[in-house]
């Protein structure tokens, strides 16, 4: 453990911390945040109101919309003059969502990643490749800091240019690399383009995120590449990444940094919270910044708290896998389908790649989902045995295409889009 003192706090002093931490943060939204203030007192509450853990599903939920509500800087509880740096999402979709970092903000963020990176396998003095895209994107400059707070020689590559990216790995010879898990596969395949082997480089953690992924891409990635992979998660609207990471050693569930996150699992349709083991949507608070303290922040990532005990000595909860997003479930036909449910379908198969794209559309009243996935020939049995496969496992009929290797959308450093939504065009 990075930190043995705080990562394995005694259970009880844990949750006292917690409570504490809670009611500081609680009572700095109501007194510093107009908007917050108005929410807690039209449901008649006040910070004197959070005497217990249990109360805190007495609050309000706080989403990305009231982020963009406030934009750009409306949920900050300190002056503009301590702030120190702002990320941004990319406002696709409308307004952006601002975040702010003061300066204990920036302390946090590069502590929790410290530890993340330590339980991946990193350790001081390692030479550090970080794939992930710098600029308002927190994943760069979010791994950046922790990493030098652990004592990393860091490689700040960036995003993109393959290429250049596997040249720099072979000649830097870093042991830990950090990316997108679909495109340690783009590596993946350029090493495998210059007859480079998992064996032939320094290589040996991965920290992988920013998008879900499967056991089966796990195997391949540390197969092809010679690594370690450690899922590593986070949002901006909490700190960055860095919220959780799994231990190396382990693989079974992400560490949630609690003595700085507090989660739930809440009822995706209700709100209501779920007891340890059930699978719903994890709401986060963060206890310890203080720029932008964000309560009950409403992930849409669909997960659960795994109530089993550790082999690590840490007190704190993991979080499973992230089996999908609430706002990305595709309800088809009357059936709810997550993109992550056809990935497995396709990838216990083994015989095609793991890149695939969704289209969906509609024809009247009927909606339609094409699978389009790689493969290196066409084959009308493949394509049966493909639909078959998501029919029995998942539900649901599909339409499969097959394409040519290379042809389908990859990631350069930052989150891959894997569903195209067609039918708002109708």
């Amino acid at each position: 453990m990075f930190q043995p003192d705080r990562e394995a706090l005694p259970l009880a002093e844990l949750r006292a911390l917690q409570l504490a931490r809670l009611q500081t943060m609680v009572a700095r939204q109501y007194e510093c945040v107009p908007a917050y203030r108005a929410r807690f007192e039209a449901l008649g509450l006040t910070p004197d109101d959070l005497r217990t853990l249990g109360d805190l599903a007495r609050f309000p939920l706080t989403r990305k919309a009231d982020l963009r509500d406030n934009y750009p800087l409306g949920l900050t509880a300190v002056p503009r003059s301590q702030l120190r740096r702002l990320h941004a999402s990319s406002g696709t979709t409308g307004k952006p969502t601002v975040v702010a970092y003061d300066q204990n903000d920036l302390g946090v963020f590069a502590e929790v990643v410290a530890r993340s990176l330590y339980a991946a396998g990193a350790r001081p003095g390692m030479t550090f490749h970080n794939a992930y895209g710098y600029g308002l994107f927190t994943g760069g400059l979010g791994l950046h800091g922790g990493a030098e707070r652990l004592g990393l020689c860091t490689v700040p590559v960036s995003g993109g240019g393959t290429e250049r990216q596997v040249g720099l790995i072979l000649d830097l010879q870093p042991e830990v690399i950090a990316c997108t898990p679909s495109y340690a596969l783009v590596l993946a395949d350029e090493f495998a383009r210059l007859g480079v082997g998992p064996g032939d480089t320094a290589l040996r953690s991965a920290v992988l995120g920013a998008e879900p992924w499967t056991e089966k891409t796990r195997r391949e990635v540390e197969a092809r590449l010679g690594v370690t992979a450690t899922n590593i998660y986070g949002l901006s609207e909490i700190i960055g990444p860095g919220v959780s990471n799994e231990d190396a050693a382990e693989q079974r569930g992400s560490y949630l940094w609690e003595d700085h996150f507090y989660p739930e699992i809440v009822d995706p349709e209700t709100g209501e919270v779920l007891p340890d083991g059930e699978w719903g949507v994890l709401v986060l608070s963060s206890m310890t910044r203080t720029a932008l303290p964000v309560l009950r922040y409403w992930t849409g990532d669909i997960t659960r708290l795994i109530p089993e005990p550790n082999a690590t000595g840490r007190t704190l909860r993991r979080m499973d896998g992230i089996r999908g997003r609430a706002d990305d479930l595709i309800i088809l036909r009357g059936v709810n389908v997550y993109p992550t449910q056809l990935e497995a379908v396709l990838l216990r198969m083994g015989q095609v790649s793991p890149h695939y794209h969704i289209v969906l559309t509609r024809t009247g009243t009927r909606d339609d989902l094409l699978l389009r996935v790689e493969s290196g020939t066409e084959n009308a049995a493949l394509r049966a045995e493909i639909e078959r496969s998501v029919k029995a496992l998942v539900g649901v009929t599909v339409r499969c295409e097959l394409c040519v290797p290379g042809s389908l959308p990859r990631s350069e450093g930052g989150k891959l889009k894997r569903v195209t939504d067609l039918r708002v065009l109708d």
